[in-house]
């Protein structure tokens, strides 16, 4: 499948939509402008690819809606080179946000049907994450921390306790809290034991599933 100028002006039809629902950042938004999101879609919602919503895909899961993918790496204040990890891998849309942001990625995906096709499909379309792991998000990546950002694309019941501790002084932890729907959480970590904690509304989100097997 091409990435047609067709694609191309309803991907910057589709930035404009997203700058006029506040999102300021010229990084973000020329990343969500350059990845072709019809390619990370099932082949029945092509025609829906440049709207501003979330879609399905395999494993009972979703493709996330433009607006969030973008607020979500805005709160981020990602820098080149950050080290990022990202909880739910999914069809990979995010992760190519923060690759082509210049972000080192590191992402974990429970689903392994997920795991495995997008571990093949990203690299073919040129996003290279440093790791994508088949594993359970609760406990993140210990052997890679610490973190500039970690970023939760479900929704988890609570805040792991593991991620808060795998991120760098300094560094960023965004998260929708809740089970039917969540609420967009911040930590910035302070200190050793001191977090600093910004809520920013309702959101909808799949549910952040524990133990890979």
């Amino acid at each position: 499948m091409k990435d047609t100028l067709k694609h191309q002006g309803l991907r910057q039809q589709l930035v404009k939509t997203i700058k006029a629902k506040g999102i300021e950042d010229i990084k973000v938004l020329e990343a969500i402008g350059k990845i072709p999101r019809h390619l990370f879609m099932d082949s029945g919602f092509l025609d829906h690819a440049y709207q501003d919503k979330a879609f399905p895909i395999a494993a009972d899961q979703t493709i996330s809606q433009p607006y969030t993918v973008a607020f979500q790496t805005e709160l981020l204040q990602i820098k080149k080179d950050d080290k990022v990890l990202e909880i739910g891998t999914g069809s990979g849309y995010q992760t190519a946000v923060l690759c082509i942001m210049g972000a080192k990625v590191y992402s974990i995906e429970r689903q392994h049907e997920l795991y495995k096709k997008t571990s093949k499909f990203l690299p073919k379309l040129g996003y290279r994450a440093k790791k994508l792991i088949f594993g359970d998000g609760y406990i993140g990546l210990e052997a890679e921390a610490p973190f500039d950002g970690i970023i939760v694309t479900a929704g988890a019941p609570f805040v792991p306790k593991a991620l808060l501790g795998q991120l760098k002084v300094g560094g960023r932890l965004v998260i929708p809290i809740g089970t039917d729907t969540q609420t967009m959480t911040m930590f910035i970590r302070k200190g050793p034991k001191d977090f600093e904690k910004h809520e920013f509304g309702e959101f909808r989100f799949v549910p952040l599933l524990e133990n890979k097997n």
